[in-house]
């Protein structure tokens, strides 16, 4: 496990975001884990997201810029199984210990994660209408 753990650390990279004595358990968290794991898998989340308009069939490309938003996150928040999916790849680039923590307070961090995609997913809308 320590082997993995440390591997894991090494890939991710730097925390990105300030911490502080005065930051929050969760805001630690979201910075010295969630973030670099976002980034580190952003090209998956933008080809999962690619392969979750094709598969259901949305013409993602003749929207306006309004409706595409709402898409993103209709399918964030209300796609149960795809949301899981988006958890399932950020959950498995956690260490034991990160995962210890998550377990303690899943709720509101699922709710950080799930934010900050849409928040991504919508700074990147031009990528899904290739």
């Amino acid at each position: 496990m320590i082997q993995r753990d440390l591997l894991l650390n090494t890939f991710r990279g730097e925390s990105i975001g300030v911490v502080t004595s005065s930051s929050s358990a969760d805001e630690a968290f979201q910075n010295q884990v969630l973030r670099p794991i976002l980034k580190l898998q952003n090209d998956l989340f933008v080809m999962s997201f690619i392969n979750y308009i094709n598969k259901s069939k949305i013409d993602f490309k003749t929207k306006s810029s309004e409706k595409k938003l709402l898409i993103i996150e209709n399918a964030i928040q209300k796609d149960i199984k795809y949301r899981n999916a988006l958890k399932g790849m950020i959950i498995g680039l956690f260490t034991t210990e990160e995962y210890a923590k998550y377990i303690k307070n899943s709720s509101s961090l699922n709710k950080r994660m799930m934010g900050m995609l849409i928040e991504r997913f919508k700074s990147q809308v031009q990528l899904f209408d290739k």
